[in-house]
């Protein structure tokens, strides 16, 4: 059995603090298939509670992760005109280690946003 898991979080780079409230899905990407695996909302420490994708149902593959970010921009009065600039962000990424934790972040700003593998 997997020992992998994956973890995220959201920090607003325009305010320097953690993104609060704002829905993430997990897909897992099969060929031309996308399947929902899981959905979380960020906390006050702009963390998912648990894995997203805990040990057991981690898996190796392809898989993405789609933050919507618009409702919180405009929660927070960042948004500007609508269409947003940024609402959903999509991140696709490959896990191939199955014994590994994957951490993959989101540091946003109305304008633009960064992600790594992290730690």
């Amino acid at each position: 059995m997997a020992q992998g898991y994956l973890t995220t979080h959201v920090l607003d780079t325009a305010r320097g603090a953690p993104a609060a409230g704002i829905r993430i899905a997990l897909h897992r990407l099969e060929g031309a298939q996308r399947r929902l695996l899981a959905e979380s909302v960020t906390n006050a420490d702009g963390r998912t509670d648990a894995p997203i994708l805990p040990a057991e149902d981690f898996a190796p593959g392809t898989y993405e992760l789609v933050f919507h970010a618009g409702d919180y921009l405009r929660a927070t009065g960042q948004s500007g005109a609508d269409p947003l600039f940024l609402d959903e962000i999509p991140i696709r990424f490959g896990m191939a280690e199955a014994d590994a934790h994957y951490h993959v972040p989101l540091l946003l700003s109305p304008h633009g946003y960064t992600t790594y593998r992290g730690s």
